[in-house]
């Protein structure tokens, strides 16, 4: 859970502070059963077309414009696999209105060379004038695959919905969007918050718990020691 976050963490980073690529659970270990493959020649030749107009800078028209960008280059044999969301301003301060510093999309393809196959993982990182790619080699885990998730909820929704309810708001600008591998099959969520204290609110239900859906704490579950969704 800790390898590529470090690395998107930086990218992020580098577009907001300066510029050159959110908050992640990124991880990087073991492929998923059902890793698809695209053209062997497609990672290479990828062109990038993911301009974000500025008056538009909305979570869902972002994924949209990263999913038609991931289908252009790879083919529709992709996964989507996390949205990464950083606020401008802290959930528990009195100006925290939703407003997005940034944001990275999280993809994976598997590409063919010969009789053997290398997975990539693509980050694209935006904020509201910068856009960057990263390709990396490696495995993307501990999440679900998004892509045919009927996801009903919009992230001003569930902000607000997270805002509106009864329980402490975590001293965090970061919301991930991810189906998370656990013990019980759960929704995507919304997560918002840290290593301390998260919120979720579910994609296509709008429910907010503060407990994780994933490993359910009433029936006796943990999340892994370390980790935060």
């Amino acid at each position: 859970m800790k390898k590529i976050f470090m690395m998107m963490m930086a990218v992020m980073f580098s577009l907001i502070i300066g510029f050159s690529s959110c908050n992640s659970c990124g991880k990087s270990q073991v492929a998923p059963a059902d890793s698809t493959v695209v053209d062997s020649a497609a990672i290479d030749s990828a062109v990038v077309d993911s301009t974000i107009d500025e008056a538009v800078f909305v979570v869902e028209n972002i994924v949209s414009t990263d999913r038609q960008s991931m289908y252009l280059n790879y083919g529709g044999d992709y996964r989507w696999f996390e949205t990464c969301i950083l606020m401008k301003d802290f959930l528990d301060s009195e100006d925290c209105d939703g407003t997005i510093a940034g944001l990275s999309n999280v993809f994976q393809v598997v590409r063919e060379e010969g009789k053997t196959a290398d997975v990539h993982v693509i980050l694209y990182a935006h904020t509201p004038d910068t856009t960057s790619v990263e390709v990396k080699e490696g495995f993307w885990v501990e999440d679900m695959p998004l892509n045919n998730e009927a996801i009903k909820v919009t992230f001003k929704q569930a902000y607000d919905k997270m805002m509106q309810a009864n329980c402490p708001k975590p001293h965090s600008k970061h919301c991930v969007l991810r189906k998370q591998v656990g013990p019980v099959d759960a929704n995507p969520q919304y997560i918002f918050g840290n290593t301390h204290a998260q919120v979720y609110v579910d994609a296509i239900t709008g429910a907010v718990s503060t407990d994780n859906p994933a490993f359910p704490k009433e029936k006796g579950f943990k999340m892994p020691l370390g980790e935060w969704p």
